[in-house]
């Protein structure tokens, strides 16, 4: 199935994951596209950054947060989700694991 997406020598050059990551977004390009939306506006990253917003906005578990989108540092988590520094790492500090 993914040789015939992407050809035989495309394939043959990339690693199993870089296949997977590429199928994926041709499903999700088609699935945007026949629920009636436009492909450019929904991709794999932002659909990632929507559930991750999600997820603490309803938790406030930074902690939780890094894990899912496997970040290592949660500098990098702070920054994906667009938190106020001082608040998110507040509530690092209060949040058990």
């Amino acid at each position: 199935m993914l040789a015939s997406l992407f050809g035989n020598s495309l394939l043959s050059k990339l690693d199993r994951r870089t296949a997977v990551l590429l199928y994926i977004g041709v499903l999700v390009d088609e699935w945007v596209t026949a629920i009636g939306l436009r492909p450019e506006e929904y991709g794999t990253h932002s659909l990632r950054r929507t559930k991750a917003s999600i997820i603490y906005k309803a938790t406030g578990n930074l902690r939780a947060v890094q894990i899912l989108l496997g970040h290592a540092k949660i500098e990098n988590t702070v920054r994906y989700l667009g938190v106020d520094v001082d608040d998110a790492l507040s509530l690092v500090e209060a949040t058990e694991i």
